[in-house]
């Protein structure tokens, strides 16, 4: 089923007093494709508009985003600057929101240079600038390399893969979705060891405690988007 069809399915079973309402969806400016393309500040397309959409389908709403700097994201949805922000986990964002079901699969992976010695795990490149995007948390690398976790830090993940492929950095942090798109269109060619997993979470949505939306509402329509198998439909969208 389509995107498109999939939201018309779920909008036909929805009252039609509840369809005028709209649901402000957060999006991290500093995101990439395939989550997110920005258009003069604005979200074009990618994987974070296409759950949002789906997600108000689901609740009867229509999706409006907001897009800001990863350092706003926390004080607009602890205002109610906007309703939710999807595909995050606690542990990468402080602040007192409620957290929905976990229903976005994410793969976190570290990649190496082939121009480099090939680490057997996570803790051969202790003591080596890692690629990692500014105002993002990596608490496993924290954890697994404490004090040995070196940062080289970027504005976003496609400079860190163009960092990687001129060699001037040997190691990259990113998501595994992410790689996987960048490497189908060969921009930029890299020549990589095999990756190493580094966690896979099940991403889930932030709500704003100031919001237009409960997070039982968010946690109902998340069922119902599950029950359609509509986030692997998203996902394939991209493979």
């Amino acid at each position: 089923m389509t995107t498109t069809r999939l939201l018309l399915t779920l909008l036909l079973t929805i009252p039609l007093r509840l369809q005028a309402a709209e649901l402000s969806v957060l999006v991290d400016t500093s995101t990439d494709m395939p989550m997110a393309r920005f258009e003069r500040g604005r979200l074009a397309e990618g994987i974070h508009k296409d759950i949002g959409q789906a997600l108000a389908g689901a609740m009867g709403r229509t999706a409006v985003f907001v897009a800001l700097p990863r350092k706003r994201i926390v004080r607009a949805l602890e205002d109610g600057g906007a309703d939710v922000l999807c595909s995050y986990v606690p542990e990468w964002l402080n602040g007192s929101f409620g957290w929905s079901h976990a229903f976005i699969p994410i793969t976190e992976v570290l990649i190496t240079t082939r121009t480099a010695t090939r680490p057997r795990s996570v803790a051969d490149v202790a003591g080596q600038p890692i690629g990692t995007v500014l105002g993002y948390s990596h608490p496993e690398l924290d954890g697994m390399l404490g004090k040995d976790f070196i940062r080289d830090d970027s504005a976003n993940s496609l400079i860190n893969l163009r960092k990687l492929a001129a060699g001037r950095v040997r190691h990259v942090v990113t998501a595994r979705f992410f790689l996987d798109y960048r490497q189908k269109l060969g921009d930029p060619v890299l020549e990589l060891h095999p990756p190493l997993a580094v966690k896979s979470y099940m991403g889930q949505c932030a709500v704003s405690p100031k919001g237009k939306v409960k997070l039982a509402d968010v946690d109902k329509a998340i069922a119902r988007l599950i029950a359609a198998n509509a986030i692997p439909a998203i996902l394939a969208r991209y493979q």
